[in-house]
């Protein structure tokens, strides 16, 4: 393909390596029956792996290769796999009805076996029978909580990136991922079809993922959520047993994003505050209040920006990264 032509030899050596792994790591899922999902949480992170891990390495060699990313980033091989497992663990749990129907289902069996009765993958679809219906929402749980272990080494990852775009690039399908567990959580609706998130939300989490304070915000808030959605079924009577665990990854997530979400949170507060006293002066027809109120604004974001106040983010357009790099050519 002219595309692939065209690159650097560094980043088709990349795409090579990469491709040569996927393809001989899902052979192995050819001949096997999947109609009753993976055989255990091994057998379940290793697909996962070969079909999405793989892909978060190759594109953190691909980054460092470019010289958009230090070039440490391609060796953070661990970190890159677990981004592209909380990816697909959210998919796989979403698509739970789709995929069984399919014949092709990923749910590991020594998770959802330890909930259905009649030890079939099926099992949890009839949601007419109320002791299905009960199970069915205690493998869910679980299989979220699971998934939600990944986060900590998500944010790790996240937080190495210099480049703007890049940061986009990986971390608004980081949001939408949460965002689409805090939905799936606790929610019967996975068993009778696929659960998404509103596209109301889905423009707002892409608007608002332009830095790490901007990510932690998000994190922060459906941890929150789904920790609440948890303590409020436990006390109308629903035992759990996912529930202390649960509970404790929660906490561990809102332990690592609380700082930077509050920040953004008084920063959104302020921004609030300084429009609306704009547009009581606009109304007045008071210039001074426009001006003034529009001056704070803008100094808060200049000085959020150049870390006088606030975590500053070290985010570069990637036009700037290039013509630094052209720089240090020309210097050399």
């Amino acid at each position: 393909h002219a595309v692939f032509a065209a690159l650097k030899p560094a980043s088709k050596d990349v795409i090579i390596d990469i491709t040569k792994r996927m393809a001989g790591g899902m052979a192995e899922y050819v001949g096997k029956d999947l109609g009753q999902g993976t055989t255990d949480i091994e057998a379940y992170n290793r697909y996962c792996h070969f079909v999405a891990g793989l892909v978060g390495e190759g594109l953190s060699r691909l980054f460092a290769a470019s010289g958009l990313e230090d070039k440490s980033l391609a060796g953070e091989l661990v970190l890159s796999d677990q981004m592209g497992l909380f990816l697909q663990k959210t998919n796989i749990i979403r698509d739970y009805l789709e995929d069984y129907v399919d014949g092709r289902a990923f749910w590991p069996q020594t998770v959802w076996k330890k909930y259905s009765k009649t030890g079939d993958l099926g099992y949890f679809a009839n949601q007419n029978d109320e002791d299905a219906k009960l199970q069915s929402i205690y493998c869910l749980n679980d299989l979220v909580t699971d998934a939600l272990q990944l986060v900590p080494d998500c944010l790790k990852y996240l937080s190495k990136l210099h480049c703007a775009e890049v940061f986009r690039f990986c971390a608004i399908p980081q949001v939408m991922a949460i965002a689409t567990l805090n939905k799936c959580y606790h929610n019967a609706d996975v068993f009778t079809g696929v659960v998404k998130i509103r596209k109301g939300l889905s423009c707002k989490l892409i608007n608002n993922t332009n830095d790490m304070s901007g990510v932690h915000s998000v994190f922060y808030e459906f941890a929150v959520n789904i920790a609440k959605t948890a303590a409020k079924a436990k006390g109308s009577g629903f035992v759990d047993p996912s529930f202390d665990r649960t509970i404790q990854i929660c906490d561990t997530i809102c332990d690592l994003t609380r700082p930077l979400a509050q920040y953004k949170s008084r920063s959104a507060t302020l921004n609030k505050c300084c429009l609306s006293i704009a547009g009581i002066g606009f109304a007045m027809e008071r210039k001074s209040i426009v001006v003034g109120a529009s001056a704070i604004l803008v100094g808060s974001k200049v000085a959020a920006a150049v870390g006088v106040v606030g975590t500053p983010s070290d985010l570069k357009p990637a036009s700037i990264i290039i013509a630094e790099m052209k720089g240090n050519k020309k210097t050399a």
